[in-house]
Formats: structure tokens, sequence, C-alpha cells
């Protein structure tokens, strides 16, 4: 076995904030100056949207067959993971990190796929848009009018041992756009038209800049200087007495069955991760047992909790009779210092019930921050 398949692999993204400012033709670049310098370098899934360009650029590197699949009667290929992995090549290409592989795949996502290439001790280079991690999808909507569809859960982007964002003005890449560069005429026109507006594109690149921003400040604070500190024990923060003392916040989000809560989940794992903050998800229900509830409610909930979950965010299903009391008691129990809670849309019941459950929590969470976040709708259709 390669002694590389003992270690985990490297990571690399690069970042952009549309499609055509260049990320895969940065990373086929890159990908050859790895080559010179005598690294074993494989592209395993290449998707260049015939841009002349990037085809250019991916002459001379090792190309992996893709595997043909065959799903309601269409074929498709996708990345060949039986064929990289018998490969084992250092580094392998992987275009479109976002990408839903075809039913039947070995994985359902393609993050998915490498992050077993990962596992298997081989470093992976990948691209990837701003839209697409999870925790902005609210955002991006309510910008740009578009809900995108392929999302990463945030931690999957935490795996990343370098981010790079590959920068483009917008008014650049609408003229790339104009010229043909990025799209064929009918379809640049469209995309002109909707997601490619220059208002929209200012927006997104300003929300990629940040985080990319935010993933180099995270990645300084978090990642060793050098061998010796790589090989040292990680600095635990204690008091002057010698206790360690617990993280400064913690978060919680109160989960409903409401179609709001996705987005509440969403805002408040980006304020943890932003605070480096542990987070929680809690469902109180007042009912003897969670299976009593109505099937609907029941399963909005559960469809949250998961949801919660597969965003790395620990899930809590309480039982009490009131609502606001079982909540700021586990809150207290647990130091939490932010509360979420959503205001969605109620009916005139609802309303009711709602708006009294949120003022008593205010009215007694005395001792933590309670945000109250606003159900926006996007202004122009999906």
């Amino acid at each position: 076995m390669d002694s590389n398949s003992l270690h985990r692999g490297r990571l690399k993204v690069y970042l952009g904030f549309a499609a055509g400012v260049g990320k895969t033709y940065q990373m086929l670049t890159d990908a050859h100056e790895l080559v010179k310098r005598g690294v074993d370098v494989v592209i395993g899934y290449l998707e260049p949207h015939g841009r002349k360009d990037t085809i250019a650029q991916a002459e001379g590197l090792e190309l992996i067959p893709r595997c043909k699949m065959e799903y309601r009667g269409a074929i498709f290929e996708e990345m060949n993971m039986r064929a990289i992995l018998a490969r084992h090549p250092e580094v392998c290409v992987v275009d479109e990190l976002p990408h839903t592989n075809v039913p039947g795949s070995t994985h359902l996502k393609r993050w998915e796929n490498v992050l077993e290439l990962l596992d298997a001790g081989i470093d992976v280079m990948t691209t990837m848009n701003i839209q697409h991690l999870e925790s902005l999808n609210d955002q991006v909507r309510d910008m740009t009018g578009v809900r995108v569809r392929e999302t990463i859960p945030d931690w999957v982007m935490k795996q990343a041992d370098e981010v790079v964002m590959v920068d483009l003005t917008p008014r650049a890449l609408i003229n790339r756009l104009e010229r043909g560069v990025v799209y064929p005429p009918e379809k640049a026109q469209q995309a002109l038209q909707n997601f490619f507006k220059e208002s929209s594109l200012v927006a997104l690149r300003e929300i990629a800049l940040r985080q990319t921003a935010h993933e180099v400040e995270i990645r300084q604070v978090t990642l060793p200087e050098s061998p010796a500190e790589s090989a040292a024990q990680p600095e635990q923060v204690t008091s002057g007495n010698g206790d360690q003392l617990m993280p400064s916040d913690r978060l919680l989000v109160y989960v409903t069955e409401h179609p709001s809560t996705a987005m509440l989940i969403r805002r408040g794992r980006r304020v943890a991760d932003y605070l480096q903050a542990e987070c929680y998800a809690i469902f109180v229900h007042a009912e003897f047992d969670f299976n009593m509830l109505p099937a609907a409610k029941r399963e909005a909930v559960e469809r949250h909790l998961n949801f919660a979950r597969n965003l790395h965010i620990e899930t809590r299903v309480l039982h009490g009779r009131d609502i606001a009391t079982t909540l700021l008691d586990f809150a207290r129990l647990h130091s939490i210092t932010q509360l979420f809670m959503v205001r969605p849309q109620y009916s005139p019941w609802e309303g009711f019930i709602g708006r009294n459950l949120i003022h008593r929590i205010v009215r007694h969470a005395h001792d933590m921050q309670v945000t109250i976040v606003a159900e926006r709708h996007p202004t122009r259709k999906e």
C-alpha cells in the first residue's frame, strides 16, 4: 500500500462567486505546476462546459475515464471512483464539488466521493461557487430570487486545508458572457436576464470575499505553523486555577414544524461557525410521546432535525407542558448565550400562541441574547 494512504489527504477548494470566473482554469494551471515538480496528478472529473480555454488547459494531464451509468433510459457519465482508487494518485482534480450523482452511484453527492478520496490518502483539488454553501442558501435566494438546489454542508468546507478565491470583477464576467466565452449565446442572454444581473453578481462577490477572508482567518488560528507545532498537543484554554474554560458562546436554535425553520437552522449554523461556538437545535413538545404528534407536524419536525444533524448541529427533542420554561431551563443548563427563534406567518390562532411564546421567552431570557428572525420572501420568482 502506498505510504500516502496511511494519512488523510489534503483538500484545496477553488471558490468563486459565479460560473465563468476561472476556477477550473486556475485549478488546472496549478495541477500543471504540480506535475512539473514531479507530483503524480490525475483528473478524476472535469466539466469544461465546452469552454475552449479550459479544454486546452487540461491537455497534458492524465484523465481517468468516466464510468457510464444508465438512468431512466438515458446514459450519464460520472466520476469513476473504483478506477481512481485503484490508480491511487498523489493528487486528484475533481471539478464541481456540489454536483449530485446519478442514482445508483457510489455516493449521492460528489463531495462524498471527495471525502472518500481524502480518507484513502489522496489529495484533492476541487471547485465550487459560494452560493452552493448550505448556510448561505436563504441569503442567496433573497438577493437573486433563485433557490440553489445543490448545496454543500458548511462542515465539508471546514475539511478544506486551503481555500483559494478565484476573483473577477462583475463587469468583466458580464463581458465574458456577452462574448460567448462562458455559455452559448442563447443561454448567455438568459443568464444575463436572471442570475447574472450585475447587482446580483456584486452582492455574490462581496459574500465570496467575506467568506474567503473568514476561511483564511480560521485556518490561521487552527492550523500549525511548523511541524513541531503539529506534533504538539492542542492548546487548551484554562483559568488561573487550571480549570478548563468553556467556549464563550453557545447557540440554541428553536425548531418548529414551520418551513422557515430550515432558514433559521442555516442562520444558526453560520453564526456558530463565525463565533466558533457550539450549536444546538431543540424541539419541545407537550405530548407525552413524540409519536403522538399529528403526522404532518412530526414529519416536518423530523425533517428539520435531520437537516440540522447534516449540518453537524447537536439535536434534542424535549418534553414539557410549558414550552418556554422547558426551553429556557435547557438553555441555562447548557450555558446558552444566544437563542434563535423564527417569526413565521401564523394563522390568527397560531399567531396568538406563537407571539405569546416569543414574548415570554424574551421577557425571561434576561441572561442570554434572543434573536427573532423574520421570515423573508424573494422579490422575484424562483
